[in-house]
């Protein structure tokens, strides 16, 4: 990845995103988040800078900076997503540990996490927004939903389906590893 990234979220999830960015040795600028408690420290040596609907810092995106969400919750997840589609032109990137396995024949949408350990087969789909914790198994021809989270140690079996199929598919969506 050539640019750097700004993770919007630094709780829970923005941890774990940084961890596999920095897996990765990808440059992250900061973090964004609108606990004024976080803001102003840093995660990992990464400054938390302000909320996550920094217009100043958002401007970034596409030409110097990419982008990830890592909100807690699924809502927040999606709506900042859409916001970043409609008034920033900008699709948010996958965080993929490095000890992750994910085979050059799965497809994967945009903004997906997936864990250190965690395994997505090849022709099994992961849609956009979608959460795949540490040692998760997305089986072949297993189809994860947009916005989809699967726990540590989840087990998706071969032809499962799960979450809401996907809405709108935009951009390339192959296996790439960030």
């Amino acid at each position: 990845m050539e640019n750097p990234v700004i993770i919007l979220g630094a709780q829970t999830v923005g941890t774990a995103a940084l961890d596999a960015f920095l897996s990765n040795e990808v440059v992250v600028y900061c973090l964004l988040d609108d606990d004024k408690t976080l803001q102003g420290t840093e995660l990992l040596d990464v400054p938390v800078m302000g909320n996550t609907d920094d217009g100043e810092l958002l401007k970034l995106l596409g030409k110097k900076c990419e982008v990830f969400v890592a909100t807690e919750d699924t809502a927040s997840r999606r709506s900042l997503t859409q916001m970043l589609r409609t008034e920033y032109e900008a699709v948010p990137v996958n965080a993929i540990h490095q000890r992750a396995s994910v085979a050059p024949h799965a497809t994967l949408g945009h903004g997906n996490y997936v864990g250190p350990n965690a395994v997505v087969a090849a022709t099994a789909t992961l849609g956009d927004g979608c959460m795949v914790g540490a040692n998760a198994v997305v089986e072949a021809r297993a189809t994860v939903g947009d916005f989809a989270q699967l726990g540590s140690g989840a087990l998706l079996g071969a032809d499962v389906k799960v979450g809401e199929p996907g809405l709108h598919r935009s951009g390339s969506r192959g296996g790439g590893r960030r």
